[in-house]
């Protein structure tokens, strides 16, 4: 094979070559060159095929340029003046005088080529017709034309003495096809498909070859049949490998075209091309890759009914190459949908041939589809790397395979004859043991992971026919590790007969075959009792078969979305039955598509069938049913009934050690060796008896209900005292075997097993609407149609009389009463001139915005819309609506900024409004409160179903507001506040009940009682240190002991992480992923009251993305994955500001605070990225901006500001000492008699910048105090909370508490009078010996009372001394600095919203990490770029250098690389772009030079020093000499 002219370079990346202008110009620059070799350059590129449809067609021609400059002009014409016509006229002039032109130079050509037998004379013709067709339009070219063309350029390209005319013939031809389309036709009919195969089977030259390949892509498009049966297939194929990547593209793009149009009997030659089509499935080439699958997909489809073809296929190593394609180690990055259609090919398989059958358990497929679904981010249904629009298909592929591995055709069959498959499988019981020990543990896993319905039907499907293959010997190993017991029991709280129907036919299996074996674990883990309540109708709430019949499920074809690239997605949606969902035949027919395979009382009648053959008479009695240990759990729960019943206080201590008894007893069998199973837990009752006696009765009452006793709240504190001391063992203990956290595992345990919280994804594509309700304006979704009726009986509003709105369905109901009052109102309507104009909703005060009517939840009609969303949109044409945009933006705006309290939503509402007869509450967004009420009804919401139907609201007047909640708990509240200062930590007490956890769940549920003792037990471990402190200080008064030092207690809590329900996380992580998460209305109720009332359960990360959703929109929430920008910011810290705009503003370093107090003063409630740049410093971006923060931070801690109580200045000065404060625990505020202006000023600074910290992602370098994070929460501070920032202060309160305690409690005693006064020493001094005088310890000038008897503190006023001394120091002293900060969070966003945070958690948020250098991890971290690898010398060395860092050098170096002393949360982990250090290289010596960095990408220069000692010592001056300035390096 001869290789002429030049050697090209690689273009896989170019644009595709038929952009015909660029190209034919670079020909006509080189058309005087005869050497037509060099001509192959105009056509190097190759079409690019769509990543997702597979569209293989030319995207432009000069013919479809010409029409776009066309479109162009026309356009422009339409906005300009008249003249635009004139223009346009002569564009048309132009193009006819042009199409003449060419109509001359094509008759000439053919009478040229006709009659010219001279080489040369042949080949300037060719030359010249190339350049003419790549300029002309489709109008130059008559059919005639394209004929007679088309049979010359046929002859010449079969020219076998000269190479350049069959290459400028070959070109022609392409040009031609790609010109005028239907010339392909012409071409065909004059054989030049077989002319251009020949050239492809007899290589010559490799320039014509490659000719020929771009001729017969376009060809392709239009004849693939003809192309076909001409054998171009294996013509292209061929010498495949010889040719460079990008040619290589077109030819497998020319094999798609054909594929795609095979006819229903697949010709040999196709089969032929099959061996050559599975090699390539290995390329490199990602899009190779993909063209190569879509290939096998087609071919594979148009067989699938054929035996015959499928096992030719398959011996074509077809199984073999997609099984090592799909394998997690091998795959090249293709798109999901590709995975899936080639999932797809083995399922077709598999299904029509036994050798592929075979085949598959032969290479071990259970080990492949294994890793897959380890990948599957499990309760999510979708892939946590690969999510395509929201429908991830693979798992619904995988089950469809595992279903076609386990046949069970014959199941049902009276004499059943096994089939190949089935006979395969039983005569190798190993293969199918191999199977189910990769697969079961996997499914269980999905199931019981949340998976949504048809998932955990497909599951379930699997699982039975597993089961009902294996033989009992099989069974006992397969399931020993499996608790399947226990995930049956789970199974059967779901209410779709469908998933009931597969859980009791693998409960009958399991039975018939090894029912000595399981029948105890049936009962104990309540299989047997689940059963039993699906004979009980009023027990057991199905979805009725009418329902089911209804609810279709959407299934999506992988290879229809893929191979149909003019298709929209959602039309390959097929709705079917869950009975069909995973049947692998062929579709069902449009009646079974409605139908349900079910009989009416199939589940009722198998569990009668199930109970009555394998369960005996006698277990019927529920007694008798009972396990020993659910026997005795339900003793303990009838005991603690009794005894919350006994409520004579006489027998308070007998009461108490009572209670411990009991718990005791059922703690040591939680613990014991004897597992108790979680229907044992339940069933017993004993969390309900728990939770009812720790609540002193309280539990469960509604909270109007609610009493606000001193007393109750002292008797509650006195309950949890005692459940601390037993759940909380001594330091010597081992953490794991501490009784609170068995009781934690056990109830996460119950609650992971029981909870059905949904997970609803849309499932509908991203578009723009008109949202007339409630404040007219574009919503980037769909909008809902609503018809507003007047209630029947209702005779003071007047008929609404617009026919169907578009409603915004994130808008909360209240917002919609808002908006429907004045026009039904009878008073008013009078005053409105039309009910629809958008102008009235402009003209509604701020507290009557929909974001302020629902706070609680943080959105407004739109959260966080960006400008350019609006703007981007098409304007609308209707006058009064485009005015109405301003107004109801900025509106937004105020209300984002500005939100009210839910509970003036219930105060203020005027309208109620129904749904189908169920009245709505005003704080759900309309989307919510319609699923809220479907879910009522056991109905699965289908998204597109949701969206297209019409809603009729009903409305009436409001009778009556709801002022009485709101009294009982502000009465509830300001008891607390009586109880006395010292005596705030129990609070937490009486506001423990005080707020529901979820509205739509059945407080009858055993979940909500899971919940709310989890909820107990987090608060709890919250306070264990109060708890444990305050009955060592009642024992103390009691005399039972009798040194103040021993009531000092060192309780370690639990960590918070035992709290944390992992799979509610993934739960509502998944659920913010939804395409609807805009706003936290767009997710189901459950989320964001879990979040408000528990948010223990969720993990820091979701956390804080939901957060950031809440706070400040979906534009500034965290993406999923890193992705790299221009600033280098981590994705963790920094918010995805793609649509957010930039300010930058210029900062002097020697007035940081005045800089950054005009900063916020411009903006702090702006929605805008704030970057900084330094005066007279040419760096800006990301490193500049942490820079400046981590400044403002040192500024805010030097002493002189009047600010923090380690700062010892009597009022702030300017000429004060400007050192750092040294707070060993932390900045708390310093109390004030008179608060200054300027400390309150410094205050609201603060607060606006860390609250523009929080919105932008930066991190501040400042140690806040524990007790000071308490009360950004909005937590109340009590005496214990001083020993957090004042140990010394906290610790002396503590004691004096105590003394006055015991002499209260010797006043009380009979004869308790004559020991008093020793009880009155302190420490063996007398309290009038101490000399204190009635001032703030520290604070001389601050006076706490005026009072005449407090002069001097003494044992009758030393209570007085410690409340006025706690609250001074905890509240009265320091609430102005408090309100002024929190104003401050308040004007970038509602501080409200941090309340889901711990102190650990927001201290974490704000401040990042800050010690996390693990250095096990370090190098999964760290790239190594440009002259360095992981082993270079200057690496290993640095490495070992920063491991030898002190703290502060490892903060000097961090400051030095990224621009702050700290890691963002995660650590290096979410440093983005990673830490990247590449070798910096010097002209001079590289010893004598230093290292230099790029912040903004956290990118480290280090030259390849010589010795360690060397880089040590260069390094530790550039990172601490080389700080303050940003320059270029």
């Amino acid at each position: 094979m001869e290789s002429r002219g030049q050697k090209r370079t690689e273009l896989d990346d170019e644009l595709p070559a038929d952009k015909r202008v660029c190209n034919s110009m670079e020909f006509r620059a080189i058309s005087s060159n005869s050497s037509a070799q060099t001509h192959m350059n105009s056509v190097n590129s190759t079409p690019e095929t769509n990543d997702h449809d597979m569209d293989t067609s030319s995207s432009a021609s000069a013919n479809s340029h010409s029409e776009g400059e066309r479109e162009k002009d026309s356009a422009y014409g339409s906005c300009d003046s008249d003249d635009a016509d004139e223009r346009h006229s002569e564009l048309k002039d132009y193009q006819r005088r042009r199409s003449s032109g060419d109509h001359r130079k094509f008759k000439r050509f053919l009478s040229s080529l006709s009659e010219e037998t001279d080489p040369s004379g042949q080949l300037a013709v060719l030359t010249e017709l190339c350049e003419v067709l790549s300029f002309c339009t489709e109008d130059s070219l008559s059919g005639m034309t394209s004929d007679s063309l088309s049979r010359l350029l046929v002859r010449l390209a079969r020219h076998e003495t000269n190479p350049n005319i069959m290459l400028l013939a070959i070109r022609a031809i392409t040009y031609l096809c790609d010109v005028y389309p239907h010339s392909s036709g012409f071409l065909v009919r004059h054989d030049a498909v077989p002319a251009l195969c020949d050239r492809l089977m007899a290589i010559e030259y490799l320039d014509v070859a490659e000719q020929c390949l771009q001729a017969l892509e376009k060809m392709s498009q239009e004849q693939p049949l003809a192309c076909l049966q001409s054998g171009a297939i294996m013509a292209v194929l061929n010498y495949i490998d010889f040719f460079s990547t990008s040619i290589q593209r077109v030819a497998l793009s020319t094999v798609v075209n054909i594929c795609k149009k095979l006819p229903s009997e697949c010709p040999s030659p196709v089969m032929e091309a099959v061996p050559i089509l599975c090699n390539l499935l290995q390329c490199e080439d990602p899009q190779l890759v993909e063209n190569v699958a879509v290939c096998l997909i087609k071919i594979t489809e148009r067989v699938s009914e054929s035996t015959e073809m499928l096992d030719e296929l398959c011996k074509h190593g077809l199984i073999r190459q997609v099984t090592h394609f799909m394998s997690l180690n091998t795959r090249p990055t293709v798109s999901q949908l590709i995975s899936n259609s080639l999932m797809g090919v083995l399922v077709k398989l598999s299904s029509g041939s036994v050798v592929a059958f075979r085949t598959l358990y032969e290479l071990n497929i259970s080990s492949i589809l294994k890793d897959i679904l380890s990948t599957y981010d499990l309760s999510h249904g979708m892939f946590s790397n690969h999510v395509v629009d929201g429908h991830c298909n693979q798992v619904y592929e995988v089950l469809k395979l595992l279903n076609e591995l386990l046949p069970t055709s014959t199941r049902d069959q009276e004499n059943p004859q096994l089939s190949d498959k089935e006979s395969l499988l039983v005569n190798q019981p190993d293969l199918l043991q191999k199977f189910g020990m990769d697969i079961l543990p996997l499914l269980i896993q999905v199931v019981n992971s949340g998976a949504n319905l048809y998932i955990c039907y497909g599951c379930l499907s699997v699982i039975d026919k597993l089961i009902y293959l294996s033989t009992p010997g099989m069974l006992v190993e397969l399931l020993q590790k499996a608790n399947i017991s226990s995930f049956l029991a789970g199974v059967f709280t779901r209410k779709d007969p469908h998933v009931l129907i597969l859980a009791l036919r693998i409960t009958e299996l399991i039975l018939q075959k090894l029912s000595d074996y399981f029948l105890d674990s049936f009962i104990k883990e309540g299989v047997f009792f689940a059963i039993d309540a699906l004979l009980t109708p009023e027990k057991c709430q199905l979805v009725t078969l009418e329902k089911c019949s209804r609810l279709l499920f959407p299934v999506f074809s992988g290879s229809q979305i893929l191979l149909d690239p003019h298709q929209k997605s959602a039309s390959s949606e097929v709705l079917r039955c869950l009975c069909y969902a995973f049947a692998t035949d062929k579709s069902p027919s449009v009646s079974e598509k409605g139908s349900c395979m079910l009989e009416k009382d199939s589940v009722y009648n198998l569990a009668k069938h199930i109970r009555t053959k394998y369960f005996a008479q006698e277990l019927c009695d529920p007694e008798k049913a009972s396990t020993d240990v659910l026997q005795k759990l339900r003793k303990c729960s009838s005991a603690l009934s009794d005894l919350n019943m006994s409520m004579n206080d006489d027998a308070l201590d007998q009461r108490e050690e009572r209670f411990y008894s009991i718990m005791h007893q059922v703690m040591e069998k939680l613990g014991g060796g004897e597992p108790i199973s979680t229907f044992e837990f339940i069933e017993s009752g004993i969390l309900r008896s728990l939770m009812t006696y720790l609540s002193n009765g309280q539990y469960l009452k509604q909270k109007g209900e609610l009493s606000s006793g001193n007393s109750d709240i002292y008797s509650v504190e006195k309950r949890f005292e005692v459940f601390a001391r037993l759940l909380f063992s001594p330091l010597d203990m081992i953490p794991a075997d501490l009784p609170m956290i068995t009781l934690i595992h056990k109830l996460q345990n119950a609650l992971s097993s029981l909870e059905n919280f949904p997970v609803i994804l849309s499932h509908v594509p991203k578009i723009s609407s008109y949202a007339t309700v409630p404040l007219g304006r574009r919503t980037p979704y769909p909008c809902i149609e609503v018809r507003f009726v007047k209630d029947k009986a209702e005779t003071c509003l007047c008929d609404y009389r617009e026919d169907v709105l578009t409603v915004d369905p994130f808008s909360s109901l209240h917002a919609i009463e808002e908006f429907l009052w004045p026009k039904v109102n009878a008073k008013t309507t009078s005053h409105i001139n039309s009910p629809t104009q958008v102008k009235d909703q402009s003209e509604s005060p701020l507290d009557q915005s929909p974001s302020n009517a629902s706070s609680s939840q943080g959105q407004g009609p739109h959260p966080m819309e960006p400008e350019s969303m609006s703007t981007d949109l098409p304007e609308l044409q209707e006058p009064v609506e485009r005015e109405a945009q301003c107004p109801s933006e900025e509106d937004t705006e105020m209300e984002e900024q500005y939100p009210a309290s839910c509970s003036n939503e219930d105060s203020s509402s005027k309208l109620l409004l129904y749904l189908e007869g169920q009245q709505l509450e005003p704080s759900l967004t309309l989307y919510q409160a319609i699923l809220q009420q479907q879910m009522k009804e056991h109905e699965i919401v289908i998204g597109s179903k949701l969206w297209s139907q019409e809603y009729t609201l009903t409305y009436r007047k409001a009778e009556g507001h709801h002022g009485t909640r709101t009294k009982s708990l502000c009465s509830a509240e300001s008891s607390a506040e009586k109880a006395g200062v010292h005596e705030l930590y129990t609070s937490f007490f009486s506001s423990m009940f005080a707020r529901e956890l979820a509205s739509d769940l059945d407080k009858s549920s055993p979940i909500y009682d899971i919940i709310y003792i989890l909820k107990s037990l987090e608060g709890m471990n919250k306070f264990i240190f109060h708890l444990m402190s305050r009955e060592r200080i009642c024992a103390f008064a009691k005399r039972k002991i009798d040194d103040l030092d021993n009531f000092q207690t060192a309780a370690i809590p639990v960590p918070q992480n035992e709290f944390v329900s992992k799979k509610l996380t993934e739960k509502l992580e998944q659920q913010m992923r939804d395409t609807f998460a805009v706003s936290i209305g767009g997710m189901p109720l459950w989320c964001n009251q879990l979040m408000e009332s528990c948010p223990f359960l969720f993990s820091f990360e979701v956390k804080c993305k939901y957060f950031r959703l809440v706070a400040f929109g979906p534009l500034l929430v965290q993406p999923h994955s890193p992705s790299y920008r221009d600033s280098g910011v981590t994705s963790d810290r920094r918010p995805s500001s793609g649509s957010m705009p930039r300010k930058k503003f210029l900062v002097f370093r020697n007035q940081i605070l005045d800089s950054a107090a005009q900063m916020m003063d411009l903006h702090a409630s702006q929605k805008v990225l704030l970057e900084v740049e330094y005066n007279e410093e040419v760096g800006t971006g990301l490193g500049p901006t942490l820079e400046f923060y981590t400044l403002v931070s040192h500024e805010f801690q030097k002493s002189g500001l009047g600010m923090w109580r380690e700062d010892c200045g009597s009022f702030p000065s300017g000429d004060g000492d400007t050192g750092i404060l040294i707070c060993p625990f932390g900045l708390f505020p310093r109390p004030w008699l008179a608060t200054s202006d300027e400390v309150i000023k410094k205050f609201v600074l603060l607060g606006q910048i860390v609250g523009r910290a929080l919105q932008d992602g930066r991190v501040l370098d400042v140690h806040f105090s524990k007790a000071f994070y308490k009360l950004i929460l909005g937590k109340e501070l009590g005496v214990y909370d001083i020993l957090s920032f004042d140990p010394g202060l906290g610790k002396t309160l503590l004691e004096f508490k105590a003394l006055v305690d015991r002499k209260r409690f010797s006043e009380s005693v009979p004869g308790g009078s004559t020991t008093l006064e020793f009880d009155s020493c302190f420490r063996k001094t007398q309290i009038e010996d101490l000399c204190l005088d009635f001032t703030l310890p520290g604070y001389p000038d601050f006076v706490l009372s005026s009072r005449p008897d407090h002069k001097m503190v003494n044992m009758t006023n030393l209570e007085d001394y410690v409340s006025l001394v706690a609250d001074t120091t905890v509240n009265a002293g320091i609430s102005r600095q408090v309100e002024a900060f929190r104003s401050g969070v308040n004007q970038v966003f509602p501080i409200e919203h941090l309340q889901i945070f711990t102190e650990e958690e927001l201290e974490r948020l704000l401040c990042g990490e800050r010690d996390s250098w693990a250095f096990n991890e370090l190098l999964d971290h760290i790239k190594f770029d440009h002259g360095y690898t992981v082993s270079s010398p200057p690496i290993i060395n640095l490495l070992e250098i920063i491991h030898k860092f002190d703290q502060e050098q490892r903060r000097a170096f961090l400051q030095f690389v990224t621009g702050a002393p700290r890691l963002p949360p995660g650590g290096f982990a979410s440093l983005s772009p990673k830490l990247t250090i590449v070798r910096k290289h010097s002209s001079n010596c590289e010893d004598l030079d230093l290292p230099s960095v790029m912040t903004c990408a956290n990118y480290l220069k280090l030259p390849p020093y010589s010795s360690r000692e060397t880089m040590r010592e260069k390094l530790l001056y550039a990172i601490t000499e080389g700080q303050g300035s940003f320059h270029l390096s």
